[in-house]
């Protein structure tokens, strides 16, 4: 009558094994989370010295940031003395890509711009409308990547201080 009655054990030994396998296939199915990982490849520099190049057509300051941003010896003379913008490397959240471009003046930080950021959904738009103005001031009160986690954007935030701390060690601050 019961199904796991003790006179059929060959019964028990089915829906256990049955119980144990779906248990392991569930298990399996469960998608860990990821920390976000930097996309580099040679091709990602290459547009923050075309975009800084661009401008420095209609101002002298931003050509001299260019040769600063492509050559090591010249970092260090133009931070302390130029404006320069630099584009940080593509971060890969779970949520899609995090990219920001730094621009300095003297030294210091003067501006952050999220340049890629997740938008796939109106969730997504909704959290980085929130996020990233916060984010953005953090970054240019603390004048580097040291900056906190913005709450229900932690994978944005993550991105956001990884490709921030690229574009800061490609400007050599």
């Amino acid at each position: 009558m019961h199904a796991l009655n003790k006179n059929r054990p060959l019964r028990r030994i089915m829906l256990a094994s049955a119980a144990t396998v779906s248990g392991i296939v569930m298990l399996l199915a469960l998608k860990p989370h990821t920390a976000p990982t930097v996309i580099t490849d040679s091709a990602a520099p290459a547009p923050s010295a075309a975009a800084s190049s661009s401008p420095g057509a209609s101002s002298g300051s931003s050509s001299s940031s260019s040769s600063g941003s492509s050559g090591s010896s010249g970092k260090s003379g133009s931070s302390s003395t130029g404006t320069k913008t630099v584009t940080g490397d593509t971060v890969q959240t779970r949520w899609g890509p995090v990219q920001v471009k730094v621009t300095i003046k003297n030294g210091k930080i003067t501006d952050v711009t999220a340049l890629q950021y997740p938008s796939d959904n109106p969730r997504d738009q909704q959290i980085n409308d929130y996020a990233l103005p916060q984010l953005r001031s953090e970054a240019l009160a603390a004048q580097s990547a040291s900056i906190d986690t913005v709450s229900g954007a932690t994978y944005t935030s993550q991105g956001y201080q990884q490709s921030l701390q690229s574009a800061l060690d490609s400007a050599g601050l």
